[in-house]
């Protein structure tokens, strides 16, 4: 099937359009570009493991590690080596093809880069991909990464440059922007995505997907997050999302960025099977995998299983290296 070119000259009001669509037809589409450009009975599954937990500088209104507010967390060092090793073959058991690494710091230190450049090694010999998630870097940290052979760089846009103010003030929306710009010189795939449930409109959703479809390469992994609501931080108590809304966030990101790997990320044990199955055909093809994400809950790995088989859904091999 030939491909129709990829556009990166979404307007708000297309992409409004699109998600106020009756969804039974926005399903349908989405759907139909999936299947044209996926294997729609294949989910891609990463798992993700916090390396350096808490006492973050930054203000993220939805997270438990910023050293601002005050939540059960107990901050930790960067892990070792091997403890990240060790979790990684777990990992890679149960059925993980991606392992993704994260650190609450606002930006790393050239030091804290050289460990986990040793980390990025050391899970490639696994035969995994790798994915990191540190913060803002420099030019010269994001060249240091390519280096070191990373497979992918996460930096969520977390919601629309017009609600964003709302959520984060210690970091604006154009850093954000420019981290990814230096992921992408480097020619390292970018997972960015954003959350829900923030307080947003429907409209800020558009948005968000705006700014990641006009990017001039759509990111190669679009994680869509559910918040996910820790006592003691400013989001805390917020009103649930219409799940029909999260699901119709998912169709509109397959159909906007079709080659895309979408994934159900945070939140995701919150979900009853029938609403996951709704993202999964809506064009979800990526899951978060294993029972911690880097701070939260997630859905057990038994649990995925019984409800990929009850599915008919199977993993899907390494979308890098294979």
């Amino acid at each position: 099937m030939t491909d129709s070119p990829l556009r990166h000259d979404w307007s708000l009001e297309e992409i409004q359009r699109l998600l106020d669509q009756p969804f039974n037809d926005l399903l349908f589409q989405a759907q139909s570009a999936h299947r044209a450009h996926f294997d729609p009975n294949a989910v891609q599954a990463s798992s993700l493991i916090s390396i350096k937990t808490g006492a973050c500088s930054e203000d993220c209104g939805y997270c438990s590690q910023s050293s601002k507010y005050s939540t059960e967390l107990e901050p930790e060092k960067l892990l070792p080596v091997k403890d990240v090793v060790k979790a990684a073959n777990i990992a890679k058991e149960k059925g993980a093809s991606r392992f993704c690494m994260g650190a609450a710091w606002r930006n790393p230190t050239d030091k804290n880069l050289d460990q986990v450049i040793e980390m990025v090694g050391a899970v490639h010999d696994l035969g995994m991909e790798t994915c990191l998630t540190l913060g803002m870097l420099t030019d010269e940290q994001a060249a240091r990464l390519k280096v070191a052979g990373l497979d992918y760089y996460n930096h969520n846009l977390d919601t629309s440059p017009e609600f964003y103010g709302e959520v984060v003030t210690t970091r604006t929306y154009q850093d954000r922007l420019d981290t990814l710009a230096r992921i992408r010189k480097q020619q390292i795939n970018i997972c960015s995505g954003g959350i829900l449930g923030l307080g947003e409109s429907r409209r800020d959703r558009a948005s968000m997907l705006q700014q990641l479809a006009n990017l001039p390469q759509h990111p190669q992994s679009v994680p869509i997050n559910m918040l996910v609501q820790i006592e003691g931080t400013p989001l805390f108590g917020a009103d649930d999302l219409d799940p029909f809304e999260f699901v119709r966030t998912v169709a509109a990101a397959r159909l906007i960025m079709p080659h895309s790997h979408v994934r159900l990320s945070a939140g995701r044990s919150n979900m009853s099977d029938e609403l996951q199955a709704l993202c999964f055909l809506a064009g979800a093809n990526s899951i978060f995998y294993g029972e911690r994400l880097l701070t939260t809950d997630n859905t057990e790995a038994d649990e995925d299983r019984q409800l990929f088989k009850r599915l008919g859904i199977r993993f899907a091999e390494t979308t890098v290296n294979s």
